[in-house]
């Protein structure tokens, strides 16, 4: 039996080997951040080793809460944007209506609306709802928004902590000089750790792009894509920002075949669980799509995507706390609006310094 001498010893060495992890936890705790205590503690535990256990912890937990199949259907869905695009033939390219995948369609569904009063024939932001898996889950809802490529630009912003390299970083949120003729912010991919990709802005590289990793990339000439790389690890000169996340959930119009291998989609989750996710894709005319509903798995986040009109399309971040998309009714980002109001943050979200990087679109 251990003596009482012997026993001290043990519990001062046993702090004295917790103390580096305990200063490394207080200093995440009250360093600067927009993030819940409770969302701070398990990135740090997945960042020092507990990535396994918070992701056990995680899957049990959607497992429990996983959304029930059947139910009552929806009777309206949630009002988004001021009005319906003009039925005529407008001069623009205009996306075709989502078509209802239930019928008799809800009033509005898959309908796109502008985002300001006052846009015009041709809003270079249109968003639209509908029914994403009305036989078996009759209540969910996905958000869309088309982005007209032609019309409107998209710039990429780090944030306070991610991505996780050196990189100057800015006021970490919309500039106010740009708020001007801001339309809409939204969130970026996973943890740049999580990536396992690439990150390069304004003519530098920060992270090397990886070969076959679903890019986001904007040119000097003002087009955007969304591809596999093919490309160097350094970006060239005329990539003005590239961002990259797991491989490409869709592909010549299908879903990407390989999307039941659970990890490569979420590690933290599992490819099976049901939650917030997010993705971006282009159309055959090279205008952006953005995704997002919830209780999703990355294959019928694929669906989405590919029912809206994506030709190619990759999964941005996921789970509640992570996915937003936010359009401003009126120039100076006055009147935010979150695309669906069940998405967690505030619209003001990326109006303060984020933690995260994030993209924003404004009118040309």
């Amino acid at each position: 039996m251990l003596s009482f001498r012997a026993r001290r010893v043990a519990r001062i060495a046993s702090l004295l080997l917790l103390l580096p992890a305990l200063i490394s936890y207080t200093g995440a705790l009250l360093a600067p951040s927009n993030s819940g205590m409770g969302i701070r503690s398990v990135e740090w535990l997945r960042d020092h080793g507990a990535a396994g256990l918070v992701s056990k912890v995680e899957s049990i937990y959607y497992q429990l809460t996983a959304p029930a199949k059947g139910g009552p259907a929806l009777r309206a869905l949630p009002h988004v944007g001021v009005g319906s695009t003009p039925a005529r033939v407008l001069p623009a390219y205009r996306p075709p209506r989502i078509e209802p995948l239930a019928y008799p369609a809800l009033p509005g569904e898959g309908v796109w609306h502008a985002t300001q009063p006052g846009a015009g024939p041709d809003p270079p932001l249109l968003v639209s709802t509908f029914r994403s898996d009305p036989s078996e889950y009759p209540r969910l809802v996905a958000g869309v928004a088309w982005i007209d490529t032609h019309r409107a630009t998209v710039s990429l912003y780090p944030g306070r902590q991610e991505p996780s390299v050196s990189i100057p970083r800015g006021s970490m949120d919309v500039p106010e000089r740009y708020r001007h003729h801001l339309l809409a912010t939204f969130n970026s991919g996973f943890k740049l750790a999580d990536a396992r990709g690439g990150f390069a802005l304004h003519g530098h590289t920060y992270a090397p792009l990886l070969p076959g990793r679903a890019t986001f990339v904007r040119y000097a000439d003002g087009r955007v894509d969304i591809r596999a790389w093919r490309g160097p690890a350094t970006a060239p000169h005329d990539v003005v920002f590239a961002r990259q996340n797991l491989p490409l959930i869709v592909d010549h119009h299908r879903s990407n075949p390989n999307l039941n291998d659970g990890p490569e989609w979420g590690a933290t989750l599992g490819n099976a669980i049901q939650v917030w996710r997010s993705g971006i894709g282009v159309d055959r005319h090279g205008n952006l799509l953005y995704a997002a509903a919830n209780d999703q798995t990355v294959s019928s986040l694929a669906q989405i995507l590919i029912h809206a009109g994506a030709v190619r399309a990759m999964e941005l971040d996921i789970n509640s706390y992570w996915v937003s998309f936010i359009s401003y009714a009126h120039p100076g980002a006055l009147e935010p609006s979150n695309l669906l109001s069940e998405m967690n943050r505030s619209s003001s979200r990326y109006l303060t310094p984020d933690d995260r990087d994030f993209f924003a679109v404004y009118a040309r």
